[in-house]
Order: C-alpha cells, then structure tokens, then sequence
C-alpha cells in the first residue's frame, strides 16, 4: 500500500515537473518573439534605388498601354501639319463658294485647319485680333460683323452685339456660310421656327477681316462688308505683309519699302477711304478704312500674294 503511494507521488511529480518544463520554454519563445519584434522595428529599412526611366523605355510603356509612342506623336503632328498646310493653300485658291462647300460637306476639315491655326498663332509675338478687340471695346454700343471669325473669340470677347461668320458653325455665336453673303437667323414669333435671311443693309458699325481676305473672290467679301456698313462704318483689316510683296493691282513694293498704295487704292475703288494704317509689327499690317458715298467702280480688282505655312518654320512663309 505504501509502496502505491509513493509510485503515485513520483508520477504526479513527474506530470508537474513536465508541465513547469513546457510553460517555462513557450515563456522563453514569446520573449524571443519580441526582442526579434522590437529589433525589427528599430532596424533601418532598406530601400531598393529607383533609376529614372529612359525615354524608350517610357515610349515602350505607353505604347504598351494603349498611348502613342513619342515616334509615333511625332508623326501624327507632321501629317496634321501637312493636312493642315494643304487646307491653306486649298482655301487661298477657290472661291468662297467652292470652299464652303468643301467644308460643309466635311466639317471635321474646318477643326483641322483651325486647330493648327490656334496653334501657329500661339507662336506669334502678337495677334492682330487682340487690337481688334480692345477697339471694339472703345464703342461698346457698336454693331460688329466679323467677316472669318474662326472659333468667334471677338463675339466672346466684348459685349457688343457680333455677328460672326464662316465656313462652319461650331458655336452659338456663328453663323455658316460664304462670307460674300453674310447671314443673320431669322427667328419666326408665331412658331419659333427659324430660317437664315440675309443681314441687313446698312445694319453694322464695324465691320473686321482678321486675317480672312482668302480666296480667289475676295472682293466679294469687302463688297458685302460694304452693303452692310453704316455710312461712315469703319472696316478693320489686318493681313500679313509678305501678302504685299508683288507687284500687283493688290499690293507693290516700292525701293525696298512697304507701301500698300495697290491694295489701298483698290479699296478707294471699292467705296472706301483710309483712315490709318499701321505698319510696325514685323509681321502684319492692319488698316482702318471707312465706307464714302462714293459708289464702288465695276470690275476692281485685289490680288494678294497667297501665304503658305513653312512646316520648319513656326510663322507664315510665303510662296513665291
């Protein structure tokens, strides 16, 4: 009997001994576990250096991405710029009628021309445009129509009533058409149906050619100008001066000098009187005519020199 219990006894100190011994090693590795802890967090990380991508490595991944390469940027911008020189000449030599419909049966190629002429225009150390607007801004009261408004940034400039016109009608303020006969929306009371009726004669204060006498029919375009002018109505011309260059009934050149007697004697034809003209910026020259009594002489005649993009060239070149 003694001999059981003491047999017992041992056992049972075995057990203990045994459990002591497990609780002692799991409270050794909870201890390790947080010094590994703490040293981890106060040890330095490592950061892997990061090398700037090259320029083909940059082209291989937004290609791969669905981008253009920069190669093929690059000759999406010449073939635009080619597009975009086409469309000048294309413009410089038909007459207004030809070239609205080209541009009404694709309008997509009046965006082409004028994106690529925002962003010659850009380039240029002055935008002839800019003056037109702070002078329409000096006769607040005064109707404008401008004759090849573009995007119609005078309209959205000044807060005179702006008739704008051109090949194409991307905005409220224009209305499409030949510009050698301009065009108002005529809206109906009764039903507000609308159609468009020709402007008014003798309804405009200014009227403003901003780089838009184009075409084999411009004088066409300076003649409608004049049906809609007020006597005493102020036409606003700026062109570029290369444009003057040849001898011609629209521009001479004389002992090296700009002299614009052709073309302002052609206007004089037409039933216009110089007021100014401006000829110090290196690049434009801008007018300021006013509409006479005088009546216009049949058959005048303007012929401008056509003005091409030079695709390595940021400004106007000029064909010879």
């Amino acid at each position: 009997m003694t001999k059981s219990k003491n047999q017992k006894s041992q056992r049972d100190s075995s057990v203990r001994g045994f459990s002591a011994n497990k609780a002692a090693k799991k409270m050794a590795k909870k201890k390790l576990q947080k010094v590994k802890s703490a040293a981890s967090d106060k040890a330095p990380v490592t950061k892997q250096p990061v090398y700037p991508q090259s320029e083909k490595a940059k082209a291989k991944k937004g290609a791969a991405a669905g981008g253009l390469s920069a190669m093929q940027e690059q000759m999406k911008k010449r073939l635009e710029g080619g597009k975009f020189r086409m469309l000048n000449e294309q413009l410089y030599t038909t007459t207004g009628d030809e070239a609205f419909d080209s541009f009404q049966a694709e309008p997509e190629l009046f965006d082409t021309y004028h994106e690529g002429f925002r962003e010659m225009a850009e380039k240029w150390p002055a935008n002839p445009l800019d003056k037109f607007i702070d002078y329409v801004k000096l006769h607040p009261k005064a109707i404008v129509a401008d004759f090849g408004c573009g995007d119609a940034r005078l309209a959205a400039s000044v807060s005179n009533t702006v008739h704008s016109f051109d090949l194409v009608s991307r905005n409220q303020y224009v209305v499409a058409c030949n510009i050698a006969h301009v065009c108002m929306i005529y809206i109906q009371v009764l039903d507000f149906s609308h159609r468009l009726v020709p402007l008014p004669d003798e309804s405009v204060d200014i009227a403003v050619y901003c780089l838009a006498l184009m075409g084999s029919t411009l004088v066409e375009y300076l003649l409608e100008g004049r049906r809609v002018l007020k006597l005493n109505g102020v036409v606003k011309i700026a062109e570029v001066k290369s444009r003057f260059e040849t001898d011609s009934l629209g521009g001479i050149k004389v002992r090296s000098m700009w002299s614009n007697q052709g073309f302002v004697r052609s206007m004089q034809d037409l039933g216009f009187d110089l007021k100014h003209k401006d000829e110090n910026n290196k690049m434009f020259v801008t007018f300021e005519f006013t509409k006479v009594k005088r009546a216009p002489k049949p058959n005048v005649e303007i012929e401008l020199k056509v003005r091409k993009m030079d695709q390595y060239h940021p400004l106007w070149c000029i064909s010879t």
